[in-house]
């Protein structure tokens, strides 16, 4: 084969790697950055949709409250996303 009738393969593996491997590689890093930072105290929400705060957290398994004395044991990957309270509203006082 010619080097041009390797042209469009090529492309397409540079197109896989670009669209596809490295994107996914970049939020395994996000994950894995955000699992890292649960501590104890921590509003989280589970890739299941539960609500809590993480109680204890080790490598291989979090404690969550998800009500006041309910704790369940979850795995860190479970973790979706951390939450955050909201702002304050400010109050514009009357002139």
């Amino acid at each position: 084969m010619d080097l041009l009738g390797l042209a469009p393969l090529l492309l397409l593996v540079v197109a896989f790697y670009f669209l596809l491997i490295r994107p996914q590689k970049n939020r395994q890093k996000a994950q894995a950055a955000l699992v890292a930072s649960v501590t104890a105290g921590t509003d989280v929400m589970t890739t299941a949709g539960i609500f809590g705060t993480v109680r204890s957290a080790s490598a291989e398994e979090l404690l969550l409250e998800i009500s006041p004395g309910t704790v369940i044991r979850i795995l860190p990957a479970a973790i979706s996303k951390v939450i955050t309270p909201p702002a304050a509203p400010e109050l514009e006082l009357p002139e």
